[in-house]
């Protein structure tokens, strides 16, 4: 196992910055701005002599007020009892604080090793960490972690206890390396608008509170990624932000987290999609669909709080959803409640239905044959006196699966024409749950110039 190495301390002094040079990412949001954190993320390290998990943790009030506040000192007290060491993170600009005081007691009462960073210390001589000394926890590390500076020795020290001894093997040696042909983990983004119940379903999922979960719309600000198996299956949860329109994205803050919510979508391999059935179908609900079907991704539409609706307003919800998602009829609709864990096991089946779907494999023949019954039981309409006609299909991609079909004419095929062959081969192939893109080309004669006439041999 990996030591980690859990980052600590009051808000907006620099834990996020740390960790981004830590792990030589920048993956967690950074802005001058307190509480901007709030929930554990993980990463791996790569500053330091030995490898390690580093976690960052949101701005810490061992007092636990109520609020939001309180979720985030629940976070940061869960990281500090699976960490093996601490760092204490300080600002050097803003001097000693009470609450500092209040952190220092709680990490000497955990039993924790902790080290003592004194961060924003560039510029700034040795006589700025005396103050720090009064916290009663060992020797500060003056450093600049949006420098870099006393990164290094910091580590060295972090890390010394874990290196390997003399005649040791080092970490993970005599172990067999990795295999990349093995399973490897269905990235599953849970997205939707503010407050419909992302994080709550997530932390359903996980069976912990993993996630900060709070009745206030923006509570998730970064994209956090947690791995668990389910089933037998390998999976990484990614609890994003909540997406609003753009005319209602006013802070700052806000538009980085919108912008690490479209990432995690584009790069994951199943988009679940919270919609609040309180609320209704927003347009909005149907732009963050469209967004996913833009990117490729498999989805699955997840009906939150289901269970808090009487049957009209049931049946009008369903009219809603026929209305305003009629373009995702290829999707799966699962009705759930994150909050009392009902349905959570059809919801995950249906995301692992999805990710096969999006990964199958069709054979050139069997696709061949799909075309050719569907062209005889509806032939492309004409188009003047050119009617198209296509000869043969094979698979061009997968996530989402492509299907290239070959012929003649075929620039002259419409939009409805379009759409039936993509009906016909999800229903020979069962491709519920995955977009589908069809992608047709033409037979061209190699012995045709430019201008149309025919090309002749040289003698």
């Amino acid at each position: 196992m990996l030591p980690v190495i859990a980052l600590v301390g009051r808000p907006n002094v620099g834990k996020s910055t740390l960790y981004n040079r830590l792990t030589r990412t920048r993956d967690a949001i950074v802005a001058d701005f307190a509480g901007l954190t709030r929930d554990r993320h993980y990463g791996t390290g790569k500053v330091g002599p030995v490898p390690y998990l580093v976690v960052d943790t949101g701005g810490f009030e061992p007092v636990r007020p109520e609020g939001i506040v309180r979720h985030m000192a629940s976070q940061a007290e869960l990281a500090i009892e699976e960490a093996d060491a601490v760092i204490f993170v300080t600002d050097a600009r803003t001097g000693l604080a009470p609450q500092d005081h209040r952190i220092a007691q709680t990490l000497r009462e955990s039993g924790r090793r902790v080290y003592l960073a004194v961060n924003k210390a560039e510029g700034l001589p040795a006589s700025a960490a005396a103050e720090f000394y009064e916290l009663g926890i060992g020797e500060p590390y003056l450093i600049s972690a949006a420098h870099g500076q006393g990164i290094g020795s910091l580590m060295d020290d972090v890390l010394a206890r874990f290196a390997p001894q003399p005649g040791e093997q080092p970490q993970g040696a005599g172990q067999p390396e990795p295999q990349e042909e093995g399973p490897r983990r269905v990235r599953v983004a849970i997205a939707g608008r503010p407050n419909v119940g992302k994080s709550t379903l997530v932390n359903a999922l996980l069976g912990e509170e993993r996630v900060v979960a709070y009745d206030m719309p923006g509570t998730t600000r970064d994209a956090i990624d947690v791995d668990f198996d389910y089933d037998g299956r390998a999976y990484t949860l990614v609890d994003t932000a909540g997406l609003r329109k753009k005319g209602r994205v006013f802070e700052a803050i806000e538009k980085f987290s919108v912008v690490k919510t479209l990432q995690a979508i584009a790069d994951s391999n199943v988009v679940v999609l919270v919609i609040d059935a309180q609320s209704g179908v927003a347009e909005h609900d149907a732009h963050i669909a469209a967004y996913a079907l833009e990117s490729g991704r498999a989805l699955v539409v997840a009906i939150n709080k289901w269970d808090g609706l009487d049957r009209y307003q049931r049946e009008q919800l369903d009219l809603q959803l026929e209305l305003k998602l009629k373009f995702l009829h290829w999707a799966r609709f699962v009705h759930i409640s994150a909050l009392k864990h009902n349905g959570l096991n059809h919801l995950m089946q249906a995301v692992h239905e999805a990710w096969e779907a999006s990964q199958a494999k069709l054979s050139t023949p069997k696709l061949t044959r799909s075309l050719i019954e569907a062209v005889a039981r509806q032939q492309p309409p004409r188009v003047g006196r050119v009617r198209p006609k296509m000869r043969y299909a094979h698979q061009g991609g997968s996530n989402p699966p492509v299907i290239v079909i070959h012929g003649n004419s075929l620039q002259a095929v419409g939009d409805s024409y379009r759409r039936y062959l993509e009906s016909w081969f999800r229903d020979q192939f069962g491709l519920a749950g995955t977009p589908l893109r069809i992608e047709f080309r033409v037979n061209r004669n190699p012995y045709v110039q430019g201008d149309g006439s025919a090309g002749r041999r040289k003698g």
